[in-house]
């Protein structure tokens, strides 16, 4: 056996079903695209899904949609032949792990403290009723800081992100391939959604990308939650983009200004490239508003 794990603080807690998105699932084009040596990411409806095969077998991170499940397994036996060994959570929400349940008969769930408190019970975002996962989709082995997986080759580290995008992210990295997956903490080219109900922070957000742009290198490999496949440039810039548009906000803030008044004057204009149909202007400059006032 080729495998160990290295668990810090480890606890075996659950994990959340999912609310799968109002679409045609038929309709949906699952796609490998390769990111370095043996490491891919799949594109299809969701979170960025990022894979691991080699002599060991297959682990992937994230798994979107369960009805995407069969076309996931299609394009993974398309890279490799071996058996699925491993599923990463990057957080809990449905778009990364809706597949639990699924890959959870054949894998081993992998994934922080909170994603399993949070998909083992009902959760609430706004008027919407988020029902508890079926156990089978609830990660067995859970972490609170760090936990490595030494798998294919190299050691894979998963980190905790403490109140970023929520409360229970993590970041995977593959030490020797050096490809970091940033699941929703890093939205390529867009404005973040940053789940303030669930335990995310704008000022945790910025902290935690520039953690993670000291580990990083040049040439390191950034599989985002979201968007095209980056490198280290690309988490720089969307980190500049984080810490602008949040003094821009919080200077009008300082200043007394309205919520309507601050969304009025709107961000620079070099910004307006990142807004997208799903978190646009003014939706950032909401969510970075609210984040401050309760954190005053």
């Amino acid at each position: 056996m080729k495998w160990i794990f290295t668990v810090t603080a480890a606890a075996l807690f659950l994990v959340s079903n999912p609310v799968d998105a109002q679409q045609n699932w038929d309709e949906v084009v699952v796609e490998a695209h390769p990111v370095v040596g043996n490491i891919y990411m799949l594109t299809g409806s969701g979170g960025n899904i990022g894979v691991s095969v080699g002599e060991d077998g297959i682990l992937i991170i994230d798994d979107q949609y369960a009805p995407l499940a069969d076309k996931i397994k299609s394009a993974l036996r398309g890279l490799h032949a071996g058996p699925l060994k491993f599923v990463l959570n990057t957080h809990f929400h449905g778009d990364h792990v809706g597949g639990n349940p699924i890959f959870g008969l054949e894998a081993t769930i992998i994934a922080h403290t909170n994603v399993r408190k949070r998909v083992s019970t009902r959760q609430q975002r706004g008027a919407q009723i988020i029902p508890a996962m079926v156990e089978d989709g609830w990660p067995v082995i859970t972490f609170d800081e760090e936990v490595s997986v030494h798998f294919n080759g190299e050691e894979i580290r998963l980190v905790h992100l403490p109140n970023a995008h929520t409360d229970n992210d993590s970041y995977v990295y593959f030490t020797g391939s050096d490809v970091v997956h940033m699941g929703d903490t890093f939205f390529n080219g867009r404005f973040p959604f940053v789940d303030l109900g669930s335990g995310g922070s704008v000022n945790g957000l910025i902290h935690n990308i520039a953690e993670v742009l000291e580990l990083i290198g040049p040439d390191t490999r950034v599989i985002p939650g979201h968007g095209d496949l980056g490198g280290r440039a690309d988490l720089q810039s969307y980190h500049d983009m984080l810490v602008a548009t949040t003094e821009t906000v919080r200077t009008m803030m300082a200043e007394g200004k309205t919520l309507d008044e601050i969304t009025a004057a709107g961000l620079p204009d070099e910004w307006s490239g990142y807004a997208s149909d799903f978190v646009p202007e003014a939706r950032w400059i909401e969510t970075i508003y609210n984040s401050y006032n309760s954190a005053e």
